[in-house]
């Protein structure tokens, strides 16, 4: 079960300016798409456009920002070139119509990726995305040191949860024993910076074969960092175990990385790339667990305006005893 409270979009539809850029009417039905934690997406038809549409609003930043989904907006248009992601068509962040920002873009089809079938394509797609110019001085978040950003980032999620009467000792316990060995995790940075995701479970795929057009969607949450960083967290099992239960074998992630640098106009030696990655993925795991500690805490509140039955039971798997003992033992125990 979803349950989504306290959304109207009256103001909306009867907004005469908005309604005349996006080429609809006041009739106009908005259908539920999908959602995540922090976003809702509703799907309907522009006749200007001549095509369907999304309407995706923030309800939060993950990042803190101020304005969120104008964020988003630029990073879309960061990345129109691609072909690789949806198309930024209008951005409201006046919070005059709805006490949220929105933005429009195109709707793309697909469905999501399966990890079993689909490790060429996502490389293919990840290493188009990554290839992709970006300006030098730019509006993206540029973390000085990307693996103690992270580090840092799980020392705040995991405070919500270690400070929070809900906590259980024995989680706590396992966690503060995951984060002093993710303290020594170190990496060498190799390559260029530029626009990475950050987000790469299945879900923000949108796959249609290969030959078709193959998608990345969800760019809530962008940086200008080395595309290592994307590619550990798309290969770590905290993200791959997410939205569906697999966990990619060595030679999975071996077949993955040799594809990767097919396409990559930056990274050919794949021992070096794995180098690099290897530490984004621990690290990953890391902000899996400790992002799941934070959440856990978050669905607590009953007056939370995004509650998804699915994502809460997979956050108290990630919380088990016996995933925190996977993850250190495979993922984090040489440090």
């Amino acid at each position: 079960m979803i349950k989504i409270n306290n959304i109207n979009l009256d103001n909306i539809k009867k907004d005469k300016n908005f309604l005349k850029k996006i080429g609809i009417d006041s009739n106009e039905e908005f259908r539920l798409l999908g959602q995540g934690e922090y976003n809702i997406n509703y799907l309907f038809n522009s006749k200007t456009f001549n095509k369907d549409l999304v309407l995706r609003i923030a309800v939060d930043s993950q990042m803190n920002l101020d304005d969120q989904i104008s964020y988003e907006y630029k990073s879309l248009n960061l990345l129109r070139n691609t072909d690789r992601t949806p198309k930024a068509i209008y951005c409201d962040s006046s919070k005059n119509l709805i006490p949220y920002d929105f933005l429009v873009m195109e709707y793309l089809p697909g469905r999501h990726l399966d990890y079993k079938e689909d490790l060429k394509i996502a490389a293919e797609i990840l290493a188009d995305i990554h290839n992709e110019p970006v300006p030098k001085y730019n509006h993206l978040l540029k973390p000085e040191n990307p693996i103690e950003s992270i580090y840092s980032e799980c020392l705040e999620m995991f405070k919500v949860y270690s400070e929070s009467t809900c906590a259980k000792v024995e989680i706590k316990d396992s966690i503060e024993c995951l984060l002093k060995k993710g303290k020594s995790i170190k990496t060498k940075d190799i390559g260029r910076r530029t626009i990475i995701n950050t987000e790469l479970n299945s879900g923000n795929f949108l796959i249609n074969g290969k030959n078709h057009n193959n998608y990345i969607i969800d760019w809530e949450k962008p940086l200008y960092a080395y595309p290592a960083q994307d590619l550990g967290h798309f290969l770590a099992p905290t993200t791959t175990f997410w939205k569906t239960d697999t966990i990619l074998s060595k030679e999975e992630i071996d077949l993955f990385i040799e594809e990767y640098c097919k396409h990559s106009n930056q990274y050919k030696d794949k021992e070096a790339l794995y180098s690099s990655v290897k530490s984004y993925l621990s690290i990953n795991c890391l902000r899996g667990i400790t992002w799941c500690s934070m959440a856990y805490v978050e669905y607590q509140d009953p007056d939370k305006i995004i509650v998804n039955d699915y994502t809460y039971k997979k956050i108290k798997a990630y919380l088990s005893k016996d995933f925190l003992k996977r993850i250190e033992k495979e993922y984090l125990n040489e440090y």
